[in-house]
């Protein structure tokens, strides 16, 4: 009996010890870094890769580590929320506490912090609509004139802030320029206005879209963002014409040379920051560019490098 009542106590104490080093081992700064990115078609792999002088791996993956994981901005954003070693880069815009956003050479990824211009990942949102000549009908270029004249006033300012970017500076309320666009004023439910372009930008022009269509008529949003490069391709481009054609696309970088759309029909909606997040458990807390540069390059393979 005393023999039993032995080995009983020791298995529990055995248990209790490796249940204790089980919860007391945490984090392994050891562990090897798992890197995350966007495919080079997007524009926050473009501002990402430029911002920390490594331009060349915007649209080449052979420079980046072996083993690399390519997701979207969603998929990025889902992942630093299980994988304990990985690292990836989201918009600003997608942040928030289930995810640790780290700071960029010591400034902390704000709101006030891209606006003040202290934050050096920062980049713009922007919008491209189709070649004015080259709508099905005047209903859908006059509607998306007004979206567009939407964007840029006070109540477009503040849904982009609430969606977390920083809008430009406006002064006019939609109030005031409405009657500039009587397509508004008539039904419109039974037209569908195309947005797409980049993923990171896909939340604020949704929230912008839900607000604006109840106040044009009720036309029809229909969202399938799929990329920067995609922005511009699916309203002035090579797919312009094709199934997945847009209205308006944006791209969440400076359009390129060979992007340079018709007089009229480019601009800007907001700034963004573009943020490397890790895992709640990560103890890395700060980065350089020259540390995402060694991860990404690998010259960089585990989190201890970055805590010496």
């Amino acid at each position: 009996m005393k023999k039993l009542a032995l080995l009983a106590l020791s298995a529990l104490a055995v248990f209790g010890l490796s249940a204790c080093g089980s919860t007391e081992e945490g984090w392994d700064a050891s562990s090897t870094i798992t890197v995350y990115t966007r495919d080079t078609s997007s524009g926050t792999r473009a501002g990402f890769m430029g911002g920390i002088d490594f331009d060349d791996a915007a649209e080449d993956d052979s420079l980046l580590v072996d083993g690399f994981v390519i997701k979207d901005n969603t998929g990025i954003f889902t992942s630093m929320k299980t994988d304990e070693y990985g690292i990836g880069y989201i918009s600003l815009a997608t942040l928030d506490e289930t995810v640790k956003g780290l700071f960029f050479d010591g400034v902390e990824p704000t709101v006030a912090n891209v606006i003040n211009d202290t934050y050096g990942l920062k980049r713009p949102f922007n919008y491209v609509t189709r070649a004015m000549d080259d709508y099905a009908n005047d209903t859908e270029k006059d509607i998306s004139m007004a979206f567009v004249a939407f964007m840029a006033t006070t109540d477009g300012a503040d849904i982009i802030t609430n969606q977390g970017a920083v809008p430009l500076e406006s002064t006019e309320t939609w109030d005031d320029i409405k009657a500039d666009y009587p397509v508004c004023e008539q039904d419109n439910s039974a037209v569908t206005i195309k947005f797409g372009g980049s993923d990171s930008i896909e939340k604020i022009a949704k929230a912008l879209t839900e607000e604006f269509a109840p106040k044009c008529g009720d036309f029809v949003p229909e969202h399938d963002h799929t990329g920067s490069s995609d922005g511009f391709k699916r309203t002035q481009g090579s797919e312009k014409d094709g199934d997945n054609y847009k209205h308006i696309g944006f791209a969440s970088r400076p359009f390129k040379a060979e992007e340079a759309g018709e007089t009229g029909t480019q601009g800007q909606l907001a700034w963004d920051a573009i943020v490397a997040i890790v895992h709640l458990d990560n103890e890395v807390s700060n980065v350089t560019a020259e540390d995402l540069k060694k991860i990404y390059s690998g010259e960089y393979t585990t989190w201890d490098e970055l805590l010496d």
